[in-house]
């Protein structure tokens, strides 16, 4: 079992930043993938950006040269800087991490959500 608990979410205008944290503990595969999705009201929930265990890194359209997704391996950490932030960005933000065991099982775990909203 894997535990997710991320930190950093709040209140900020348009324009600002925030810096999102999740750290991960319990039974993590070496190879892995962590990542952060986003759910606004009323809308499904949606990819936001991925890390491998490698750096290798994917973006939403939405959140490309805004948002930089990062993470420390050796703290089972991934964070999520989010920079010029638009009214659009509001939503509850749900840290991901996904591995796969050498049986071929597939694990996908989540974070409990922290609220990003952005308002003047």
């Amino acid at each position: 079992q894997v535990q997710l608990v991320e930190s950093g979410g709040g209140l900020v205008q348009p324009g600002g930043s925030l810096r999102l944290s999740c750290a991960a503990s319990g039974s993590i595969f070496s190879k892995n993938t962590m990542g952060w999705y986003r759910q606004a009201p009323g809308k499904q929930r949606e990819l936001v950006t991925g890390i491998t265990n490698s750096g290798s890194t994917n973006y939403a359209d939405s959140v490309k040269g805004r948002f930089t997704i990062s993470r420390d391996n050796a703290k089972n950490t991934v964070y999520l800087q989010m920079n010029s932030l638009k009214p659009e960005d509001t939503a509850v933000y749900y840290c991901n991490l996904d591995q796969k065991a050498r049986s071929g099982v597939a694990y996908h775990y989540w974070g409990q959500g922290t609220q990003v909203t952005v308002s003047s």
